[in-house]
């Protein structure tokens, strides 16, 4: 057990809690255009 407790403290967390924040706002600019398409183009 002591290889898992010292694999999750190695784990960047910070890192790759920012990789994630990035990929949701670079998927937020085509999702917000698709849901305009699929309304008809009014919010």
């Amino acid at each position: 057990m002591e290889f898992a407790s010292d694999l999750i403290s190695n784990v960047n967390w910070k890192a790759i809690a920012q990789l994630t924040f990035v990929a949701l706002i670079m998927l937020s600019g085509p999702i917000v255009i698709f849901v305009l398409a699929a309304r008809g183009g009014d919010l």
